[in-house]
Formats: C-alpha cells, structure tokens, sequence
C-alpha cells in the first residue's frame, strides 16, 4: 500500500534517520515508538506527504487516501461541531441538494414526458449512490463519533471556536474517523482524551478498516491497538510484530541473539586468523589459506546498537507530614452560576497515591489547585495537616519559566549555592547531558519542557506532591523512571493522568469527580474498575449511579464480599447433574493432558534455543515459546476453573 525505500531525513545538521526500508499493507496497525527527538512526527508527516524526504523514496498505491492529525495546532471556526464534521461529506451532501433538485423537477413535469424519465432515471442513479454511502445516517454516524469523544448533544450546536485547544483536536478526530481514510495517521490521538474516551478510541480503532499509525507514549493502549511495532533507534528503524508488550520482549531478544553472534563470529574469526598465521608460509596449505582468508572475509560484522541512556533518580526524601495530610469538609466550587462540585468530604492520609480520574470538565484539575491552594473553595474547607509541605506541578508549568533562559543557567539561578556538577548531574538524569544543558528554553519541545520543569521541581522536594499530568509528552522511559521514583517516593502524592498503564502501577487509591459527585474508592485502580462494573451490573435500570455517588470512602474489600456471597447463593441454587459432571471431569483430563503436552514442547524449545543456529531461527523459536507459554497459561486457568466448579458442586452435594 505504502513503502518506504531506503528513506532518511536530516533536521539541520542533525540525522534523524537513514536507510529505513518499511511497507505499510492493508490493515496494517503499526505503532511508532522511540525516544523523545528520534524522528517520529517527522516520519508520520512524510507518509501523509507533508514533509519529503532528504534520501530515498516514498511508494504509495494508486488512489491511497491520507488522513493526519497532528498532536496539537489545529484551530477551527466558522461552523457548528456538527457541521464541522459533516463537512467531510460535502460530495454527499452535493448528492443530496442535487437530488433535492431533482424532485422539485420532476413534480412539475409529465410523468409520461421523456424529460421526466430521463430525470428520474438520474435520479435512481444518484439516490443508489447516495444509499450505498450511507448518506442518510451521516448524523447519526457523526453524533455516535461525538459521544465516544466525549461530546454531549448540546455541544452539537455549538460553535467550534467556543471550545479549547484540546476539545478542538477532538473534533479533528472526529472529521477523521468519519472520513476513513486509507491510511490513518495519528500523532498522540490520546493526549486530549479523559480515559473513557480514550478507551472508547481503543474500540473504535479495533474495528478500523483500514491501516493505521499512530504515535503514542502510552503503552496499555498501543497494547490494545496495534499489531506492529517501528522503532526509530540510533538512526535506524526496526520493524517487529505484535503489540507493544511483545515488541519489548522481542527486541530483548534480538539484543541477547545480536551478543551470541557476535560472539560466535569472533570465535570463529580467531580459529580462522590462528589458521591462516599458522599456515601462511607453506606451500602445501595455500589452498586452504586461501579458502581460510574468503571465509574470514565473508564474516558479518556485527554491530551492537548502544544502551538507551535511561534516567536514574530518586526523589529526596522529604520530611515526614503528620498523618492526617488534606481534610476536606463540605468543599464546594462554582465559576459564577457554573457548578462544579459540593459536598466532597474526605481525608488524605500520609503515603497515600490517589488517582484523581474522571471525564475532561468534571473538575479534577480545578480539585487539584484547591487542594494545592491556588483557587479558594465556594464553600467549605481544605485544611492541610501538621507540617505538610505541597509541591504544584501544573499541565503548564513550563509556562512560568523564562523562555529566553537557558537551562543551566535558569536552574542555578533557581538554586543558588548548589554546585555546577551537581545540577547538571541532575539534569543528566532526565535527558539533558553535554551541550543540551545551554539549550534555551523556547527552543525545547514540549516533552523536553515538561521534563525540564520535573527536573527543577526536583531541586526543592516536598512532602505532599500534587501533579496534574506530569506524563504528558514523556516518552515511555522517561514515564517508566517517573513512576518507578513515585512508587518509591516516602510523601504523598495526588496526581491527574490519563495514562492507564501509570494510572495501574501507582495508584493505592481513587478519587473519581463525576458529575458534580465524589466516589472515594480505597483500592488500585483495576479493582476500581472492578467495583464499577460489578456496581453497574448491579444497579436497578435508571438508578445505576445513585450507589456511585458518595464522597465516604469505600474499602475495596467491601464490594468483593457482596459478590461472593452473591455468587455463593447462585451456586447453591445450580446443581449439576451427572452427566454435566462427567463432562466437567471429562473436560478437566482433558485439560490435563494438555497442559502437559505444552510444558513437554515448552522444554524441548527451550533446549533447542540453547544451540544456537541463526538469528532467524532463534526469533522463530522465541516466538514459538511465547505462544507455547500463553496457551499453557490460557490452559491451567481454564482448568482451575472447571476444578473449582467440580468441587463446588461435590460441597453440595
């Protein structure tokens, strides 16, 4: 469909990439990843044919359609949300004022006339046209788009111009989605999302036609979206397949299979040099010499691609604050008539890690400065606790600093008296080494920027960190170190993000803001989840919020309990017949039997991995063992269920 051949681009002096050989096939789902700086808006703007290429070629098939979103930028005006995204049919809507016409003429003609059948004749044509398109359900196709993105049906009427930056992103996706383009190009599509918009685009892009890439710092959802993974790295592309989580697996392995075979080469090139020298004067082994020196030749050079640099930190520890970090009582808040929320009552204990979620507008960012002081509530109180010292990092922090600055420089100004080595060691760790440090700031991309103001953040800790999207723009490892410091972090912490895979791995506790209402849930985040749905489930048609909605803290244990006595009556209710209990027993050898079969293959693919062949047959052999240890996996859970379900009916009994 689309091809790159032997592609490279420059910024400036500066190579990005060289030699990249990739080919884009119908339904294609390739993810583009790499570091912060490594070339990928700038790949993604030469496929849509924004940008062309200082070497090499771009091959796209004969009527291939582009679609791009880029991650920011785009501003619109003059027409409704709902015009704006119709506006992407404007040929169907030509077939519409055109059949329009058509039947205003041929009212006032003979139906017996020539004209009239010659008219109605076109008319039958374009109507089949027109249906095929799907003509008549444009706004329901358009207002189903709109509701996934998080757009209510008064926003429909609204002038586009009214909304931020990052809503109007929304409605360019939208004209994209409904546009269906060939080839679907999408740089950070999540970075304007809240997360149920953001899940409700993992959907939708599983059931996308057509091809796709999309660049995405967030890896649950290009674990949930792709099937192909491109690494820009060191000034090369490497293609692999599957989704994110395997593509780390695999380049793993592709790094372990590179060692062994350099190594191998090696010690294949040192008995060929001690052959050769051994051999070299006599006359009889100048055959063999001779072979020797084309085979030593012939030898691959194998080169190791460098560590990624990765950032070590660890956040000083702070002071420690009293137990009781923030209570909240009867807190309210409205921008004029706007409302926003009352009647939240809570208590933030010392090490908490709370996941502040929640759809874009219901105030989670205007929570997170009343708890940071910054705005005074309507009504009520935030009272902080003995010795708590809070610590603000805004969506827009890098805002507040110089632009003409640079970063050495506006950091010792912000430190004095710490030493030069120490700062730049500081900033080393978050990407910024050599020559990087005398950057200006305003010549920094947004993730450098964000970066940078974590880094001067740093310089100061507190005990009580309030972090409103520090995620955004972080490419994954610098995400990955963020988290890792965070978890180890002695303070508390209340952060918005609308990271899932960071959302899952830090957070000890959830405050969801919905509609004005507080739910407090004492619990990770899955479990959260968990609780959710088995509310919702649960909930009387019509009613299935009124459980939800309360600022009193729910203990995650509280819910399950409910569930499994629930579930324990079910199972007394169902009893099983002998002959579903054979089946069941049937099923469970069965199940046995196979799980023994994969553990045998798994130990022969691991034994035969242990000799290696070629670099080919390895990555082969390592695909086989994941898929070998997914079906044991898959396997052993089915049989503990159908285990649990025999004994549970052998209780009964």
């Amino acid at each position: 469909m689309i091809q790159l051949v032997g592609a490279g681009k420059r910024f400036g002096p500066k190579l990005l990439f060289e030699n990249l050989n990739v080919q884009i096939n119908p339904g294609d789902r390739v993810g583009l990843v790499g570091a912060n700086g490594t070339g990928k808006t700038t790949l993604l703007k030469i496929l849509a044919g924004i940008e062309s290429l200082d070497e090499g070629d771009l091959q796209s098939a004969r009527g291939l359609a582009f679609g791009y979103l880029p991650q920011d930028g785009l501003r619109l005006s003059g027409r409704t949300v709902m015009q704006e995204c119709l506006s992407v049919f404007e040929n169907l809507k030509q077939i519409e004022k055109r059949l329009e016409t058509i039947a205003g003429e041929l009212s006032d003609l003979p139906p017996d006339s020539a004209e009239y059948r010659e008219l109605a004749g076109i008319y039958h044509q374009l109507e089949n046209e027109f249906t095929a398109a799907d003509g008549y359900s444009l706004e329901a196709k358009a207002g189903q788009i709109l509701s996934g993105l998080g757009f209510s049906k008064d926003d429909w009427g609204r002038r586009v111009e009214e909304f931020s930056g990052g809503w109007q992103m929304r409605i360019a996706l939208a004209k994209l989605l409904l546009e269906q383009p060939n080839l679907l190009l999408l740089d950070e599509p999540t970075n304007h999302l809240d997360l149920e918009s953001r899940d409700w685009l993992e959907g939708y892009l599983n059931q996308y036609p057509y091809a796709i890439v999309l660049i995405s710092h967030d890896r649950f959802f290009l674990d949930q979206t792709v099937n192909r993974v491109l690494e820009l790295w060191n000034k090369q592309g490497f293609l692999y397949s599957g989704n994110f989580t395997k593509f780390e697996k695999q380049k793993e392995a592709r790094r372990e299979q590179l060692i062994a075979l350099r190594k191998s080469t090696a010690e294949r090139a040192e008995q060929l040099e001690a052959f050769i020298n051994r051999f070299r004067a006599l006359a009889t082994k100048a055959k063999q010499v001779q072979s020797k020196i084309k085979e030593l030749e012939r030898l691959p050079k194998i080169e190791i691609p460098p560590e990624e640099a990765t950032i070590h930190f660890r956040f000083p520890q702070p002071v420690a604050s009293g137990r009781t970090v923030v209570e909240a009582t009867d807190l309210a808040k409205s921008y004029g008539e706007k409302h926003v929320f009352s009647d939240f009552n809570f208590l933030i204990h010392r090490g908490d890690r709370i996941a502040l979620v929640g759809p874009n507008g219901a105030g989670k960012s205007t929570l997170i400065r009343l708890l940071a002081g910054l705005d005074a509530p309507t009504h009520g109180e935030c009272k902080l606790g003995h010795n708590v010292d809070v610590d603000y990092f805004a969506q827009d922090q890098y805002k507040v600093l110089d632009p003409k600055a640079r970063i050495l420089d506006d950091l010792t100004n912000y430190a004095p008296g710490r030493s030069q080595t120490e700062l730049r060691s500081l900033l080393g760790c978050f990407l910024f080494s050599e020559d990087d440090v005398f950057k200006q700031i305003e010549v920094l991309s947004g993730g450098e920027r964000n970066r940078y103001a974590l880094a001067r953040m740093l310089l100061y800790p507190s005990n009580f960190l309030l972090l409103d999207e520090p995620t955004n723009h972080l490419d994954m490892r610098a995400k990955d170190v963020l988290l890792h410091a965070l978890k180890n972090y002695t303070g508390s912490v209340v952060f918005v993000s609308h990271d899932r895979y960071f959302i899952e791995n830090l957070a000890t506790r959830v405050f969801e803001v919905r509609d004005g209402a507080l739910l407090d849930y004492a619990g990770s985040y899955p479990e959260f989840l968990d609780y959710k749905a088995r509310m919702a489930a649960r909930a009387p048609a019509g009613n299935g919020d009124e459980a939800e909605r309360t600022s009193a803290p729910l203990a995650k244990e509280d819910a399950p309990a409910t569930a499994s006595a629930a579930n324990g009556d079910a199972k007394r209710a169902r009893r099983l017949n002998p002959i579903k209990m054979r089946q069941m027993e049937e099923k469970r050898s069965e199940l046995e039997e196979e799980t023994a079969r994969l553990e045998s293959a798994i130990a022969e693919t691991e034994a035969a991995m242990a000799v290696y062949v070629t670099a080919e047959q390895s990555m082969r052999q390592s695909n086989e063992l994941d898929a070998l240890r997914e079906r044991l996996d898959a396997t052993m859970q089915e049989w503990a269920e159908v285990s649990e379900a025999i004994e549970a009916e052998t209780a009964e009994a």
